[in-house]
């Protein structure tokens, strides 16, 4: 093992200025390659055709992004093909050239690149010749990238016929990464950014995040926690920041970077952090200059602000827009941008948590600078396994709204439990709005084209850390995957996207696919109803937010309480939102309020999310919401074991480092589901004095038993 390190170590230090984790051959993938491992392709007649293409390539471009073109072009030569292709040759069948390159009988190519930006692309066959070709050298790495992709899957390449471009301007990840390398709320290890080395060492492991970003379009990246550390604003972390703009820059990729509201106060010594304070305007100019100064293409700043503790022109009796647009000012001459998140809640209100960031966010439409964006999680409570979409999805028509998917597994299992979140992503949007009729979904207040507006952004919580297969579960990897696909085009498939990363990252195999597609494509509803089924939710344990804690009751905050959100009583459970509770339904459009108000009308896995109903509701299927409860926590348990099963013969079938790994993993994952099952139904049977249905096995441990367990040094915590 040992040998091995050395031998990566020494690979990272003579190629760190290029990619290099593609061409790494030890026996056992371990992950570290992610869905770029190019392996061999084995079809013999899908081998000879591509190596027709790669065996001699015309590059036209002389950039620093254009030498990473024609290193992934080699580097997926070599892997996929074992050819190393010609890249002098006249007579090439395969020709990569921007916009500015083409020459005359190439002219043709003119018409598809009008409408495509600086990022589209366009992959056209003429006469058994691919032209790859794009307005920038971005757009190249973005259409090579996506070339490879229909040879990593098999796919014919003759009579190609592509033009894209993005649907989505800002294609983010946020690290909740502090300057210390702890990582909140991550489960893969430490932060891959090590500050403390940084602006001279720079790892490997930074180019090889830049390929794989680039890889799926991600162009923006907040290296530092939304809960921020002023140091990032200090002349010697910029020095750092700069590093890491300098290696991302030829990938297409942006620095952003989160910021504390105090910052005038706890840097610079003013007396105050008022957004309408002169001096502390003044300071904000001076500050965003210093860092174009370093960083010219900077992409701007990422804001939480009176949240959680968190400082903000609340504080000053001033609003959210006024804090916004005091940052949005000291950018606009740069082409920089705001993202300020709607994760807000007041401390002292005693408004239902849901309510809060649409209450405090739509009196201020229209309010907001042109370049501010208000980044908005995918539903109004806090990345639970389920929640309706937030009702600030196509509330605010003035103003840009940005979505926010958590990728990291805090409330889905952490890095232990499979769960393919692709389907939950495109659930929320395709999730139609109605604010404007049928048709009005989240995906087109996304990407603006609901209430036209120019500013666009996805962004997705990192789940990559230090661990060598990035993401601490191999499955976590399709995440990241799919977040990257969806934010470049949402109109994709959650199952054609997975096909992908399965094809790329684990078989080519057609029956092995078509079984760990199968196991991706049910696991997020597993995890659902062993954790809060029917629209329960936020029912974890305190802080570290590992394992069931429905009973916790004694938190400083009401709504920091899991028994605030289930109100289970001797009468039923659920939280009423209806208009004779919270009225959470009157900030959906009329056609929502009416379904979510009557509960033979709200959607079955959101009964809860909405209603208080008691323990003897007969659902539409006859039984008892009792013993629907017990029924889905049941099925939950035996998804994982038969995910578990069809995992146990795939032996053979995929790398053995690869299925150890996520066999070690599911067994971890059925532990736990009976674990959360065991525990929650034990607890609600206390309260509804109910007897378990015939069909459920009655746990092993009481519930005394699972109320005494701790975990203080569960990762991740805040």
């Amino acid at each position: 093992m040992k040998s091995v390190c050395f031998v990566f170590l020494l690979l990272s230090i003579l190629t760190v200025s290029h990619p290099a984790f593609a061409t790494l051959g030890f026996e056992g993938e371990d992950g570290y390659r992610l869905w770029l491992k190019y392996g061999p392709i084995t079809n013999t007649s899908a081998n000879k055709v591509y190596k027709s293409y790669l065996q001699h390539i015309k590059l036209r471009s002389q950039s620093k992004t254009a030498a990473i073109v024609q290193q992934e072009l080699r580097l997926a030569a070599t892997g996929l093909l074992n050819i190393q292709p010609n890249f002098g040759s006249i007579n090439s069948k395969l020709v990569i050239a921007p916009k500015a390159q083409l020459i005359a009988n190439e002219l043709w190519l003119l018409p598809y690149l009008n409408d495509i930006g600086d990022e589209g692309f366009v992959i056209k066959d003429k006469e058994g010749v691919i032209f790859i070709s794009a307005n920038s050298d971005i757009g190249l790495l973005y259409g090579t990238f996506h070339f490879i992709r229909l040879l990593q899957n098999m796919q014919p390449i003759e009579n190609l016929s592509i033009v894209q471009k993005p649907k989505v301007k800002l294609r983010m990840l946020n690290h909740w990464d502090d300057l210390n390398r702890h990582a909140e709320r991550g489960y893969a290890g430490q932060s891959i950014f090590d500050w403390h080395k940084l602006p001279d060492y720079k790892e490997q492991r930074y180019y090889d995040y830049a390929r794989a970003n680039a890889s799926i379009g991600i162009n923006g990246v907040v290296p530092i926690n939304v809960n921020s550390d002023s140091l990032i604003l200090t002349p010697k972390y910029l020095k750092k920041v700069k590093a890491l703009a300098d290696i991302f820059r030829p990938y297409g990729i942006k620095i952003y970077l989160s910021l504390k509201f105090s910052s005038p106060q706890q840097l610079g010594g003013l007396a105050t952090s008022d957004p309408l304070n002169k001096e502390v305007q003044q300071w904000w100019q001076q500050k965003t200059n210093q860092i174009y100064s370093l960083i010219p293409d900077f992409g701007g700043y990422l804001v939480k602000a009176n949240s959680e503790g968190q400082p903000g022109p609340g504080d000053y009796g001033r609003t959210h827009a006024q804090g916004a647009n005091m940052l949005a000012k000291t950018l606009q001459g740069f082409g920089g941008v705001v993202l300020w998140r709607a994760f807000v809640y007041n401390q002292n209100s005693n408004t239902e948590r849901s309510l809060q960031a649409y209450n405090e966010f739509v009196p201020l439409d229209g309010k907001f600078a042109q370049n501010v964006s208000i980044q908005v999680k995918n539903g109004p409570i806090d990345f639970q396994p389920r929640e309706p979409f937030s009702p600030l999805f196509g509330a605010t028509p003035e103003t840009s709204l940005a979505m926010e998917f958590q990728i990291t597994q805090e409330y889905l299992g952490f890095s232990t439990h499979l769960a393919y979140l692709g389907t939950m992503y495109k659930e929320t949007l395709m999730a139609d709005t109605h604010v404007l009729g049928k048709g009005s979904t989240v995906s087109k207040v996304i990407d603006g084209s609901l209430h036209n507006n120019s500013l666009t952004a996805m962004a997705g919580v990192a789940n990559i850390g230090s661990d060598r297969n990035w993401t601490g579960h191999i499955f976590g990897q399709a995440n990241w995957y799919v977040f990257g696909r969806l934010a470049w085009d949402h109109e994709l498939t959650a199952e054609d996207i997975a096909k992908e990363w399965i094809a790329m990252t684990l078989t080519t195999k057609g029956s092995a696919s078509a079984k760990i597609l199968s196991m991706m494509m049910h696991s997020r509803e597993y995890v659902v109803d062993y954790m809060t089924p029917l629209g329960l939710h936020h029912l974890m344990d305190t802080g570290h937010h590992f394992g069931p804690g429905p009973w916790v009751n004694n938190l400083g905050r009401d709504d920091w309480n899991p028994t605030y959100y289930h109100r289970a009583d001797a009468k039923g459970i659920g939280l009423n939102r209806t208009s004779s509770g919270t009225n959470g339904v009157s900030q959906y459009a009329r056609y929502w309020q009416k379904r979510f108000s009557d509960p033979s009308t709200t959607p079955q896995e959101l009964l809860l999310w909405f209603h208080h109903l008691d323990w003897d509701y007969l659902m539409p299927n006859g039984i008892t919401l009792w013993q629907a409860l017990a029924h889905h926590y049941d099925k939950g348990v035996a998804g994982v074991a038969q995910m578990q099963a069809t995992w146990s013969s795939l032996q053979g079938e995929i790398e053995p480092n690869q299925f150890k790994q996520v066999a070690m993993s599911l067994s971890i994952q059925l532990k736990e589901a009976k674990w959360w099952r065991d525990a929650c139904m034990l607890y609600f049977q206390s309260i509804s004095k109910r007897p378990f249905p015939e069909s459920f096995e009655p746990p092993k441990q009481n519930l005394e038993y699972f109320r005494s367990l701790q975990h203080p040094y569960a990762p991740g915590q805040g």
